[in-house]
């Protein structure tokens, strides 16, 4: 049987467009969904003809609601959930080192696991409803895929700590205020209308030089961050195992059926 993929690829005009195809599943980030943008960014990465990426999501609720629950829930122990995390750590790392700009294009929230891809990607342009939510203290574990130190370096350690210690759901106007997300559309602007106004300038430089800014900011990422992520995968793994997050993903899972 052939299995459909879980992304829609187009490439014209000098951009590479990305789109997770499963707004039935809220576009949950399976392993399959994670694969499948590794390759798909890794396969791109020679493409000397392109200027940027646009990375968003099929229908209007969510960018991606997190990890795949009823996936997830046959990780079991520390070991298995370190192997997830690198595992998915691969596929985002795929994204920042992409040797043009990946830009997010949040058409509806992005929450937990959905909220580190957003922060993996270069900037963020947001649907005037969406939302960006760290949530992962709701399940009782801690960030897995690199967006803890992402989210960081983005704005601050402060101001991270705060959005994962509350849980916080941040809207765009105060995403935008805190430079967590680059740009907004208007009330009665489409996304795609603000994307277009937020990527105009960037059509019109030559994509070598595009890959020089990359470069630099490549260069930036890549202080310490194997160091970092190996912190936070081995902090993840604990808070996986433990049996909080066992008893808060039934809660959840009740909730849904």
């Amino acid at each position: 049987m052939t299995v459909e993929p879980s992304l829609k690829v187009d490439r014209r005009e000098g951009v590479l467009r990305v789109v997770i195809d499963r707004a039935s599943k809220r576009n949950a980030l399976s392993l399959k969904v994670l694969d499948e943008l590794q390759e798909v960014f890794t396969e791109h990465a020679q493409d000397s003809g392109l200027k940027f990426s646009v990375l968003t999501a099929s229908g209007d609720k969510c960018f991606a609601a997190g990890g795949d629950l009823h996936e997830l829930a046959r990780v079991t122990g520390a070991d298995a959930a370190a192997g997830m995390a690198r595992k998915a750590k691969a596929a985002l790392s795929a994204i920042r080192s992409f040797p043009v700009p990946v830009i997010a294009a949040l058409n509806g929230d992005a929450l937990g696991g959905g909220a580190e891809l957003a922060v993996a990607c270069d900037m963020r342009v947001a649907a005037a409803h969406a939302r960006i939510g760290f949530i992962q203290g709701r399940l009782a574990i801690s960030s897995a895929w690199g967006g803890g130190v992402d989210l960081m370096r983005l704005v601050g350690s402060a101001r991270a700590l705060q959005f994962f210690c509350r849980s916080e759901m941040i809207g765009a106007p105060q995403a935008l205020a805190c430079g967590l997300i680059n740009d907004a559309a208007s009330q009665g602007e489409s996304l795609d209308d603000a994307l277009e106004r937020f990527t105009a300038p960037i059509r019109q430089q030559a994509p070598q030089v595009l890959r020089a800014f990359k470069a630099l900011r490549a260069h930036e990422n890549g202080r310490g961050r194997e160091e970092l992520d190996e912190i936070e995968t081995v902090r993840f793994s604990e808070t996986w195992a433990h049996p909080d997050h066992d008893s808060a993903v039934e809660r959840l899972m009740n909730r849904m059926e």
